[in-house]
């Protein structure tokens, strides 16, 4: 069963946070972006209120909060009921998943991540933010989670968690990003984003559906699995 009661009670003030931690918010927008890709047509898993769609140009999401959705609505997403671990949508529908502090809610992450894998499109990307439990932010949300009515039923995974995870619903080429080198409730400006992970607190993780063998023929072996990214 979704853990939606917190987000039902308390929506507005979920998305008063990233109004009252505008540093803290630059800073995770900045990480996903990072390693978000070009694309039309993409869904986020998870998607609350919005505020990680809506800059994204991400057109569908997806969330089995009520009050959430509408809160997403208002910011122009198309949102419908449902949770990662049953999305109605058919085999291949999308170029691109953004999950974001959604796996850590989820019942069954490793079903969530196969159902990504089943909607994106061969050569598609996930794209997942979460906090490491492994960092020192991470750390602290641990000594915290029980005073938080939204982190009080969250399992927070580390880094090689995910990865481990991600490799065995199919992702391949997993590239990494990180940031929150400082507590986001005193930060003043945005923390830098760097690669891989291990001391900032929140972590973003690209992985790709491979293509279909058929697709593959001729196709180089020498090109890079960024392709596009730079830096």
């Amino acid at each position: 069963m979704a853990r939606t009661a917190a987000f039902d009670r308390h929506a507005r003030r979920y998305d008063a946070w990233f109004a009252r931690h505008p540093a803290a918010y630059a800073s995770e927008l900045a990480a996903v972006r990072a390693l978000w890709p070009p694309v039309r047509e993409a869904l986020e898993v998870g998607v609350g209120t919005g505020r990680f769609a809506e800059p994204l140009g991400i057109r569908y999401g997806l969330d089995p909060s009520p009050a959430m959705r509408a809160l997403a609505r208002r910011r122009g997403i198309q949102v419908i009921e449902g949770v990662a671990e049953a999305l109605p949508f058919p085999d291949r529908r999308f170029e691109a998943v953004l999950m974001v502090t959604t796996l850590c809610f989820v019942d069954d992450p490793s079903r969530a991540l196969r159902e990504a894998y089943r909607v994106l499109q061969p050569g598609g990307f996930l794209v997942i933010g979460f906090i490491d439990r492994e960092s020192p932010l991470g750390q602290r949300y641990l000594e915290r989670q029980h005073a938080s009515p939204f982190y009080q039923a969250a399992r927070f995974y580390s880094a090689g968690e995910v990865a481990k995870l991600m490799k065995a619903a199919g992702f391949a080429h997993l590239i990494w990003r990180q940031t929150l080198f400082s507590d986001p409730e005193t930060l003043h400006r945005p923390d830098p984003v760097q690669p891989g992970y291990g001391s900032g607190g929140f972590v973003v993780v690209r992985g790709q559906r491979p293509l279909d063998p058929e697709v593959l023929q001729g196709v180089s072996l020498d090109a890079s699995p960024e392709g596009w990214q730079s830096g």
